[in-house]
């Protein structure tokens, strides 16, 4: 996690001073529910309250002599605390703290990560609805197929992140839970019911069983989830950049005034932003194989899960969280050339029409491979000599025995590739959706 590719509403939930306020939290409600079960004096509860606090810097001071930063933390608040910090941990283990802990920063970052994709659905069906019945060409393999509307691209983003959403908010539900439970997890020195207590106090629902950690299959989840949004970030960045090469140019990343494309040609307008997503995406996913590998721990529980989660969770929900917010700000700024979209429709003389002549000649008798033999035979040439399809089936007998003029040039009209974008729009984004005008900036 470094500060280039960080925002600071989420560094702050990974920030020291975030961690200690959560841990001394579990500690304060751990207290006031043995109170409650007879096992703490209410008075010492009440000092406790009233005194516990931490230093930062000071916990860091201690855990270089003690090893261990749960202790040091403990040591500072007794420090503070004074005699009645003795009931404090009482019956708890180090990963009752640092685990309920952990899960309640992963829901923070999650509650943050879902707002980024709401704010990122809402810029896709904004630019989708405003493009619905932009034509552009669709590709399959890099080469041209059948034209589709610019707006159904982003039609397949926004169905895709609303699915990521759904997955998001599955996985977040799936870390909110609180284990503290003792020391491998058997309850022998700490009533269930302060896991209760503290649970609710916190928003989490209870581990119903542990060992002397929340199993990893929770973690592994959330890091996978994050995983499968990055790959979606990726496909969306790679999109706009395969149509912002000079050779395509049918969208771009917005330019600002002043910015400057490279040190060496200043004509460049690179797609700097969405490079970086593709690259920050790579980071994500990196994670993937490591949560997946701490699942599988010594017996009930060993540290090797320790260092990469102490690593991996700051890093992923904070990149996840910069991409996605630059993400955003791409598809809101995005440049899209309608007129060069046609141009490069009508680069290849009419070829994107031929499977509607070949299902025309079939639908008028003749047998599908000679129907396939004819269009191909007229396609293929203008890949290399240029011309039009149109033209070239107009001059072949054959073709036109089956087939009026008339029959024949509607086979070439474009609005025909539209006529169900209503359909697939209204199970995207709900009935009697429109288009709308982007306001001008």
């Amino acid at each position: 996690m470094i500060n280039r590719y960080s925002r600071p509403v989420m560094a702050r939930i990974w920030a020291d001073a975030n961690k200690f306020k959560i841990w001394q939290d579990i500690e304060i409600f751990a207290c006031e529910a043995q109170a409650e079960l007879g096992n703490v004096p209410k008075k010492a509860v009440e000092a406790i309250r009233a005194k516990a606090a931490f230093d930062v810097a000071r916990i860091h001071e201690i855990e270089q002599e003690v090893k261990h930063d749960v202790i040091a933390f403990l040591t500072n608040l007794s420090e503070n605390i004074g005699e009645e910090g003795r009931y404090v941990h009482m019956g708890l283990t180090s990963s009752d703290i640092i685990d309920t802990a952990f899960s309640v920063q992963l829901t923070q970052a999650a509650d943050i990560l879902l707002a980024d994709i709401e704010a990122l659905l809402a810029a896709l069906k904004e630019r989708a609805l405003e493009h619905k019945n932009t034509l552009c060409m669709g590709r399959s393999h890099g080469v041209h197929a059948e034209p589709t509307t610019f707006g159904l691209k982003l039609a397949t983003f926004y169905a895709e992140f609303e699915r990521h959403h759904q997955r998001l908010n599955e996985a977040r539900e799936q870390m909110a839970v609180c284990a503290i439970s003792g020391a491998v997890g058997t309850y022998s020195h700490i009533d269930p019911y302060v896991e209760s207590y503290v649970a609710d106090k916190l928003g989490l629902k209870v581990e119903p069983v542990s060992t002397q950690i929340i199993p990893r299959d929770r973690h592994a989840h959330f890091v996978t989830t994050l995983g499968l949004i990055a790959s979606s970030i990726e496909r969306l960045s790679v999109e706009i950049r395969h149509l912002q090469r000079s050779e395509v140019r049918e969208a771009m990343e917005y330019f600002a005034k002043g910015q400057k494309g490279s040190s060496a040609m200043p004509h460049k307008k690179n797609p700097i932003l969405t490079e970086n997503t593709t690259g920050l995406a790579r980071v994500v996913r990196g994670y993937v194989t490591p949560a997946l590998e701490n699942i599988a721990l010594w017996h009930e529980r060993d540290i090797s899960h320790s260092s990469v989660e102490r690593m991996m969770m700051p890093d992923i929900t904070t990149t996840l969280d910069f991409a996605l917010h630059r993400m955003i700000g791409v598809v809101e700024k995005l440049i899209v050339y309608p007129d060069q979209m046609q141009k490069n429709m009508d680069a290849l003389g009419g070829l994107h029409n031929s499977q509607r002549v070949l299902l025309a000649l079939t639908q008028k008798g003749m047998s599908r491979e000679d129907a396939y033999a004819i269009v191909q035979r007229h396609a293929l040439p203008i890949w290399e000599e240029g011309g039009s399809l149109l033209e070239n089936l107009k001059a072949d007998e054959q073709v036109m025995t089956h087939l009026s003029a008339e029959e024949l040039a509607a086979c070439f009209d474009d609005t025909a590739h539209t006529k169900h974008i209503d359909t697939i729009f209204n199970r995207v984004f709900g009935t009697n959706v429109t288009t709308i005008e982007r306001k001008k900036a």
